[in-house]
């Protein structure tokens, strides 16, 4: 008697354990974890292959990482030459040939040397949709479920897109200053100007250093915006010369929504 309650209780908890595990999709980057639960819901398992504070030009996946690849059944890539999907996305699918590899940027008009797409609002609709889509393909008893959550994130990217519109207005056609171009986007859909001290993720040449300066200068730059994991001495000189300060911002924090209107408010900031 008692092992067959055992069995009639495995019966009843297999199919919880199934439901609360959920889909088990792929990301490349923290950003992007807030979009897939925010459609999904509790339908999906977000793992995500970039760590929260790693930089993801240079990345390189750990063994540990990749055993997460394992039993993915979906992984959303940004598709914009993210250098860490330009090296891995091959020998992921390798490791799990079943993976569903979808492209976020599908839609996306892509900057030339801009693999930032996540930071804009608008490009984030664009990769919402895609989201949406697969999985309600992937997740048919949930559809409606899955269309509801979509319609709530992005009634709340085109609120912030809205309200940074709003308040970028005074500001439009002036310039602000990162050491890595990561706000190329951000720049674009609010008629900013964006100096890079980078180009790419190089090291400018001394005489395209000093004609960064000299432009930053004209500009009337105050503020030099840098990443956590970005080298703070070498910022630090540029700032000394043009007698600027250093602010941080995040361009992977997990926390989308509010990071983007943390981003927008520094920039402001910045211009004022």
């Amino acid at each position: 008697m008692r092992n067959f309650l055992i069995f009639l209780f495995s019966l009843v908890l297999l199919p919880l354990q199934g439901v609360s595990q959920g889909l088990k999709v792929l990301v490349s980057i923290p950003p992007q974890k807030e979009w897939v639960e925010s459609v999904g819901g509790d339908k999906v398992r977000v793992e995500v292959l970039i760590p929260q504070g790693m930089d993801p030009h240079t990345y390189e996946i750990t063994p540990r990482k990749l055993q997460e690849v394992k039993g993915a059944e979906v992984y959303f890539y940004l598709g914009s030459g993210l250098e860490f999907e330009v090296l891995w996305l091959n020998r992921i699918k390798k490791i799990n040939p079943q993976l569903e590899m979808v492209n976020c940027s599908q839609e996306i008009e892509l900057l030339r040397g801009d693999p930032h797409v996540w930071l804009s609002l608008r490009n984030a609709e664009k990769s919402l949709l895609v989201i949406k889509e697969t999985l309600k393909r992937h997740l048919p008893s949930f559809s409606e479920k899955i269309e509801d959550n979509y319609r709530i994130y992005l009634q709340k990217l085109k609120d912030l897109d809205r309200s940074i519109t709003e308040w970028t207005k005074p500001y439009r056609g002036r310039a602000f200053m990162c050491y890595h171009p990561s706000l190329g986007y951000f720049s674009r859909d609010y008629g900013l100007k964006q100096i890079a001290v980078e180009e790419g993720h190089k090291e400018p040449s001394p005489k395209a250093l000093l004609k960064k300066i000299e432009e930053a200068k004209k500009e009337k730059i105050k503020v030099i915006f840098l990443s956590p994991f970005e080298n703070r001495k070498k910022a630090e000189r540029i700032a000394k010369e043009i007698k600027a300060e250093i602010r941080i911002i995040d361009p992977l924090s997990e926390a989308y929504l509010l990071n983007m209107e943390n981003i927008a408010k520094e920039v402001i900031r910045a211009l004022q």
